[in-house]
């Protein structure tokens, strides 16, 4: 077991389209960075050493019930002191909450002796998902901690499968400073789905996966439409249509929302045209007096990972 880690886990980007809730991939690069201790007793402390603002109360960070969760299934008792060193903006949709939630599941795993196994560090990430956006889901937590592409076939139980990542898989992410929480992106969507736009829905799913797995990039492309939450949530990202139209002509695969947004992505088979596509996002809401931050990186295999121990 070890007394001190400095833990990473990536950004990452939910639902890829059609696949609300049950499907997400890593960023590389970008995502937060944790220093953990552990000692004798009986409580938790978290420092934020970021310039992002934070909760102060600990009991409204998604770090403190990913560690409740943690000990609770170990059954055993610690001091936990966390220092926030690096962190996603919050409301981002690159998986924020995910990214600090799974970098502490994947800390503690470490300072106990790797004593959980994937799924169960994914069911401790999952209490931070919770207390940020009122949900259990884990279409960025199991990305964040696992990396690369997944699929989660069902949550009770918990049932996660990695999927093939491409080697010529470029994402273009732009996040436009403008805050959609995820309790106001998921309040929003429907509480029933026509069943017209599910069988569309489960469709571009089942198209997704065997794309994937068949290395046909044009058909992942195809596949990545969303009939449930897009209409709802794109409203929130002013010209949503137009960009779209802008970014496939020049050679997208396809431009969906990251997560629950404002952050937009694009996928592409080449990194020249995930450069242009970043150009284009810049453009487009440069345009509009929108703030941005635009990322160009490769669909990463990568998951969290510890960067120190002691």
């Amino acid at each position: 077991m070890s007394e001190r880690v400095k833990v990473f886990a990536p950004a990452s980007i939910a639902n890829m389209g059609c696949g609300f809730d049950v499907m997400g991939f890593t960023l590389d690069e970008e995502g937060d960075i944790l220093e953990m201790r552990r000692s004798e007793g009986d409580g938790i402390s978290i420092v934020n050493e970021t310039e992002i603002p934070l909760p102060e109360d600990i009991e409204k960070n998604v770090v403190t019930p990913v560690i409740r969760k943690f000990l609770d299934i170990i059954d055993k008792k610690a001091q936990i002191d966390v220092r926030i060193l690096r962190k996603i903006y919050p409301g981002s949709g690159i998986g924020s909450s995910s990214a600090s939630s799974s970098a502490a599941a994947y800390g503690m795993n470490a300072l106990f002796g790797y004593p959980l196994s994937d799924e169960e560090l994914v069911e401790c990430a999952m209490e931070g998902e919770n207390l940020a956006s009122g949900g259990y889901h884990a279409d960025n937590a199991a990305p964040a901690l696992m990396g690369g592409i997944v699929l989660i076939r069902g949550y009770e139980p918990l049932d996660i499968i990695k999927l093939p990542v491409p080697g010529n898989f470029y994402c273009s992410v732009i996040h436009p400073e403008i805050v959609v929480s995820t309790k106001q992106a998921r309040e929003i969507l429907p509480d029933k789905v026509p069943l017209h736009d599910a069988i569309r829905q489960w469709g571009n799913v089942g198209g997704l996966v065997a794309g994937l797995y068949s290395g046909d990039i044009a058909l992942v492309g195809r596949a990545m439409r969303d009939f449930v939450a897009e209409p709802c949530r794109k409203q929130f990202i002013p010209g949503f249509d137009e960009l779209r139209c802008k970014l496939v002509d020049a050679g997208a695969l396809a431009m969906n929302i990251a997560g629950s947004g404002p952050s937009v992505f694009a996928l592409a088979d080449r990194y020249s045209v995930a450069a242009k596509a970043g150009k284009i996002m810049k453009e487009h809401f440069g345009s509009r007096s929108i703030g941005y931050d635009v990322y160009v990186v490769k669909v990463s295999n990568n998951g969290a990972k510890i960067l120190e121990e002691e």
